[in-house]
């Protein structure tokens, strides 16, 4: 893990629905090239540090934020929204495939681009489905509907969706929330695989989940920080009773 910069630096962030605070007060770093889990039960504004780590908090009418976020130094309210969405992408819970081909999935982003050329999207279709550890399921039906695949190859379809836009941070929201086990494993398989060349941010509601591929994790509670350390440190030593409680079942 290179921790010689900062990726993504969070400085005295708090966010906001109307009256209701949903992060207080949060500074924390993360750097490249880490899985950096978030944990905590519900209502604890895990969910929209991620939206406001690429400004889709905003098309909430009733969200507002105060403090700074910082992508390799830049404010990113200083940045262009659509290039801040693509260096900094999203995987949700729940795969949403778009009604086309497995094919055209993967290229859609890059064709809004302006990339037309049959063989630049060929190459790119391939290295993102490769790199979501999907090519070799899929590579014989590219053209078949993307509705068809189960939901583990789904929710791999839209990580290589991500992929396809070459994002530096990939952000996941709780992806393996509605996969078996196995599907589970795969997608944490992936994660490990992309931390070599991207950023990789995972809120999981799954503590294990958190343990088995998390290179540091921060435990929030209604939206504050409550202990941040190497994961390992972090299930085995907590410094918090309020941490040890929670990875231990006791409430969440």
């Amino acid at each position: 893990m290179v921790k010689n910069t900062v990726k993504v630096s969070i400085q005295s962030l708090s966010i906001f629905y109307d009256t209701v605070q949903a992060v207080k007060n949060l500074t924390l770093d993360i750097f490249p090239n880490e899985i950096f889990t978030i944990i905590g039960p519900a209502n604890s504004g895990k969910s929209s540090l991620l939206l406001t780590l690429n400004r889709l908090g905003e098309i909430n009418p009733s969200y507002r934020k105060t403090g700074t976020v910082l992508l390799d130094g830049e404010n990113i309210d200083t940045l262009n929204v659509e290039i801040l969405r693509r260096r900094v992408g999203i995987v949700f819970a729940l795969p949403f495939p778009l009604p086309i081909s497995i094919y055209d999935n993967v290229a859609y982003g890059p064709r809004m681009q302006g990339i037309k050329k049959k063989s630049i999207l060929d190459g790119i279709v391939e290295s993102a489905l490769t790199e979501a550890y999907l090519w070799d399921e899929v590579k014989d039906r590219l053209q078949s509907p993307a509705m068809n695949l189960s939901g583990g190859q789904q929710q791999r379809l839209c990580i290589a969706r991500v992929l396809a836009l070459k994002p530096e941070v990939i952000m996941f929201d709780e992806p393996t929330s509605g996969l078996d086990p196995i599907s589970t494993a795969r997608v944490e398989e992936t994660l490990r695989t992309l931390k070599a060349h991207y950023t990789i941010i995972l809120v999981t509601n799954n503590v294990a989940q958190a343990a088995r591929v998390g290179d540091r994790t921060a435990f929030l509670l209604m939206g504050e920080l409550i202990e941040l350390d190497n994961t390992n440190k972090l299930f085995t030593a907590p410094a918090d009773k309020r941490t040890d409680d929670y990875i231990t079942g006791k409430f969440g």
